[in-house]
């Protein structure tokens, strides 16, 4: 009797500026929780998605990245926070209902059940926060105007530490090394059916598949997916030897 597969894990963090990034500010806290989650579910990270983008926008090109890796693979989506996720209900249960057969998974709530029940409390939550993003706007608009009053200073970055470039480089290519683990078969056997590249773009496309960056199929990034995928596969074959 095997062994059942543990649970992937597609974890994704958010920060809301670019200072926070820079510093690292709040990603520690993000990535404890996740990574917390994942050891007590005995599952495995297969991916990492971060975001530098207000709370209040709902452009979010690495969410939409994680959600199609989600949805290819059957990974479970985890977020450190509901409100990393989103402030506003209605955009948070469109991210909810458009996520893998996995699902999303919010560290800070563990136990919320799939199903309506489930939607009608992540909601519940969503409002809550919702709530709260605007009673911190105003507080700190009010704090911002009496500081102003007082002739205080506003703004600018501060300076403070940063995080290594490496480990951002090192990310970009983890995350194109997964994407073309999941896709890189998918273009290699319609590309073996005799297709070119841009046939295979184009096929690819027709299921809902975009680039690792989110945007449309060229016959560069076919072959830029394709060479990457021949790689991890002859450095998986030499491993085995």
């Amino acid at each position: 009797m095997t062994n059942a597969e543990p649970e992937r894990i597609i974890a994704y963090y958010r920060v809301s500026t670019e200072r926070q990034g820079r510093s690292g500010l709040g990603l520690e806290a993000q990535r404890s929780a996740v990574e917390a989650f994942t050891a007590a579910r005995n599952a495995s990270i297969v991916s990492t998605f971060t975001e530098i983008e207000t709370g209040k926008s709902d452009a979010r090109p690495e969410l939409a990245a994680a959600l199609r890796l989600s949805r290819m693979t059957g990974a479970t989506l985890a977020v450190a926070k509901l409100d990393r996720l989103a402030r506003n209900a209605r955009f948070l249960l469109s991210v909810v209902e458009g996520s893998g057969e996995g699902g999303v998974v919010f560290c800070d709530l563990p136990n919320i059940p799939p199903g309506p029940v489930g939607r009608f409390l992540v909601t519940q939550m969503a409002a809550v926060a919702e709530l709260e993003a605007g009673m911190i706007a105003a507080r700190t608009k009010a704090a911002l105007q009496a500081a102003k009053a007082r002739g205080a200073k506003l703004g600018g970055w501060r300076g403070g530490p940063t995080v290594n470039p490496e480990a951002g480089r090192a990310a970009r290519t983890a995350r194109a090394d997964n994407f073309a683990a999941t896709v890189g078969p998918m273009a290699a056997a319609l590309r073996d059916e005799g297709r070119s590249l841009r046939e295979v773009g184009a096929a690819l496309a027709e299921r809902g598949i975009k680039t690792a960056q989110g945007g449309a199929w060229s016959a560069d990034a076919v072959k830029r997916l394709l060479d990457r995928w021949t790689a991890q596969s002859g450095a998986a074959m030499a491993q085995g030897n």
